[in-house]
């Protein structure tokens, strides 16, 4: 069975990025030649802005679906490459040794937090690595927001449950949208280490 193929991509800086699955099996026969094209879509997307990375993820048994995983930086420049001459044709091309047309499924914001559970367990970043890498964005964002909340003194006065349910909603919030999105992309070379040879 194929490996998985990764190939890295260059980031931009901008909202909150996007993660867009393609599910698809290839006709009996062709998968060779579905992986080459599916790799060679990869090298045209290094071309365009915004362009984080892809996945190729093989099915796990034969004649399963194949996943394409990709991410942008934004749902703009997604919809770039989406709107591209270059995309028409490799999809062209590949229609020719796939069994079906794609299923699409996209994450972004609190969702993309859990693409992870949508690939086979040995693509998913080590889980004390995940559990660092959400310290590291909860524990600033929470720091922030009891000083914040410090300053505004009818603020404790409240009853505690719409106390509470204001103080998660802004941590969720700015969590979801604002650090975790930068945090990620930041430590992607830390969550997903390469394999030693």
């Amino acid at each position: 069975m194929s490996e998985v193929t990764k190939v890295p991509g260059t980031v931009s800086v901008g909202p909150a990025p996007v993660t867009r699955i393609a599910r698809r099996h290839a006709r009996p026969g062709h998968e060779a030649q579905y992986e080459a094209l599916v790799r060679e879509m990869f090298g045209r997307l290094r071309a365009f802005r915004g362009f984080m990375g892809a996945d190729m993820i093989p099915p796990e048994q034969a004649g399963g679906a194949y996943q394409v995983v990709v991410n942008f930086a934004s749902e703009a420049d997604l919809q770039a490459w989406d709107e591209s001459a270059q995309r028409a044709e490799m999809h062209r091309r590949i229609r020719e040794v796939a069994e079906d047309e794609p299923e699409y499924r996209r994450l972004s914001g609190l969702e993309a937090w859990f693409a992870g559970t949508v690939v086979p367990a040995s693509m998913h970043p080590p889980r004390a690595r995940m559990a660092v890498v959400t310290w590291l964005g909860i524990f600033p964002v929470v720091s922030f927001y009891l000083w914040l909340v410090s300053l505004w003194p009818g603020f404790v006065d409240l009853p505690f449950l719409p106390r509470t349910a204001v103080f998660t909603a802004l941590i969720t919030a700015t969590m979801t949208w604002l650090v975790m999105p930068r945090l990620t992309k930041l430590m992607r070379g830390w969550l997903n280490p390469k394999p030693t040879p």
